[in-house]
């Protein structure tokens, strides 16, 4: 049985193959995406595909780490700071990126073998969705949650007719959304916002260029971005604290090698201001910074990563990583991470 992976790693692998699905992709990663859009909007929460999800009763007291799983379709539960698997979460297709709100609800983004395009809503702990969203603008990969306003934003790998992707925006995450694109960037991948709720994305152009392009706070289009580095395939997008930090996967020899730039953003430009080298994580896809609770200023201090090519989640110190500090095992394709807090 062929390993699953995350469809924009597939893609890129593909390309680069010149058209031949390469080993350690499946064509089945990802559901063909409906001919007709979906109708946006919050709705009782339909059907998932299988598995049943769990939790230990004392895990709501805990700091959990959330791992996406596209193999297992699950989501993985731990307590953070330890190795320790409390729960999963069960019934999706695809589920990929992950993303969590100032109450510790967490999000998962999750396309279904119906062709449906969802985020779900779960509580802290909690194995009952709160809700779920349809997506009408395509296949769903990452998500963010604007601290200033709440809103949540949802990248679009491709549309709904696999033509240009795109990002839906939530307004406080609920009804539905705003859709918003760039025409630099035909492949989205992940989204994030800084500390002022400008959000900023990453993709590729339909010839696999680099893009990376702002939605300022409150702003109607997105505005392209020039970076320094070229972003080979593009990972997670998060605010570190500082500086806009962006996920990338070098390739070295037959493998890729985990990378994460740190971009100080100007204007319609930005500087590179250091490269942290995931040592031991080589398909590092939606990497996570945890901020302590309550601590609004300063630069992150770990990075988790979610290691498809592992196998496992990995922890490392931050912005300078080294070896991994910590390593979470039992997942098959993991892809997704966040950290709700407890409350």
């Amino acid at each position: 049985m062929r390993k699953r992976c995350s469809l924009p790693i597939c893609y890129l692998l593909v390309a680069i193959a010149g058209g031949a699905i390469v080993a350690g992709c499946s064509a089945s990663s990802s559901p063909m995406p409906q001919a007709a859009a979906l109708a946006g909007g919050t709705r009782v929460l339909g059907r998932l595909d299988h598995g049943p999800s769990w939790i230990l009763p004392d895990a709501k007291k805990q700091n959990l780490l959330y791992v996406s799983d596209l193999e297992a379709q699950e989501v993985f539960i731990y307590v953070y700071g330890s190795k320790k698997l409390v729960g999963t979460l069960g019934g999706f297709f695809n589920p990929e990126g992950l993303c969590v709100d100032k109450k510790g609800d967490v999000w998962v983004t999750n396309d279904t073998s119906e062709g449906e395009h969802q985020i779900i809503e779960y509580a802290h702990g909690a194995t009952t969705a709160l809700k779920t969203l349809d997506d009408p603008d395509g296949r769903v990969n990452g998500c963010a949650i604007d601290p200033v306003t709440g809103d949540l934003a949802v990248t679009n790998f491709w549309g709904p007719t696999e033509g240009s992707g795109g990002v839906s925006i939530y307004p406080h995450g609920s009804g539905s959304p705003a859709s918003y694109s760039d025409p630099q960037i035909y492949y989205y991948y992940y989204c994030g916002y800084d500390d002022k709720g400008d959000l900023f994305v990453d993709g590729l152009s339909y010839g696999s260029e680099t893009g990376f392009a702002e939605l300022p706070a409150g702003g109607k289009a997105f505005q392209d971005i020039a970076l320094p580095e070229t972003i080979y395939l593009p990972g997670g997008v998060q605010w570190d604290g500082q500086y806009m930090a962006v996920g990338d996967q070098v390739a070295v020899k037959h493998s890729f090698q985990s990378v994460i730039y740190q971009f100080a953003i100007s204007g319609s430009s930005g500087s590179e201001v250091g490269a942290t080298i995931l040592t031991g994580g080589n398909e590092v896809a939606q990497f996570w910074l945890p901020r302590p609770k309550g601590k609004k200023k300063g630069q992150a201090t770990r990075v988790i990563g979610p290691n498809g090519d592992g196998m496992n989640t990995l922890i490392w110190s931050y912005p300078n990583a080294g070896n991994p500090i910590k390593t979470y095992s039992g997942e098959q394709d993991a892809t997704g991470a966040t950290l709700s807090l407890k409350r």
